[in-house]
């Protein structure tokens, strides 16, 4: 554990700007309220852009009923199933193409304690998605020339 004074020494600001990971963290509504360079090269939203927006920049079409009604029972409970676990699932990014994305998600809490906002850390896994695809493809591919074999 860190002590108060290590906490203080942190630029946090220079953190969030030099981690390689995309920082987006939303409000209530879920408005980005903040969104940082690295959320910035992977989804081509600028910070001008992306701030005060909806998520659903960032959200496939298909998947934005899903996407809200959790959304809104975790402002509503103050409960996320996603605070620990990575979460697998589709994105777009500014010029609409498909992305694989995986995050954890963390709730912000206001002073009366009411979830006030919910940071998400993301991370690009396209390529990644795509190499086990087609992995998998190949094996199936070679366990039917087997089996017929």
């Amino acid at each position: 554990m860190t002590s108060t004074s290590q906490h203080s020494a942190i630029d946090v600001g220079q953190l969030i700007d030099a981690i390689g990971d995309a920082i987006v963290i939303s409000d209530a509504a879920g408005a980005i309220i903040l969104w940082n360079p690295a959320a910035e090269r992977m989804f081509g939203f600028t910070q001008d852009e992306a701030f005060g927006k909806s998520l659903d920049i960032i959200i496939p079409e298909r998947l934005r009923g899903r996407h809200w009604a959790g959304y809104e029972k975790t402002m509503a409970t103050g409960q996320t199933r996603y605070g620990h676990d990575v979460l697998r699932v589709p994105a777009v990014d500014k010029e609409g193409r498909s992305m694989s994305i995986a995050f954890t998600v963390a709730l912000l809490h206001a002073p009366d304690n009411a979830v006030s906002g919910i940071v998400a850390v993301i991370r690009d896994e396209t390529e990644r998605f795509q190499q086990e695809r087609d992995l998998r493809k190949r094996i199936t591919e070679l366990e039917a020339k087997a089996s017929a074999s």
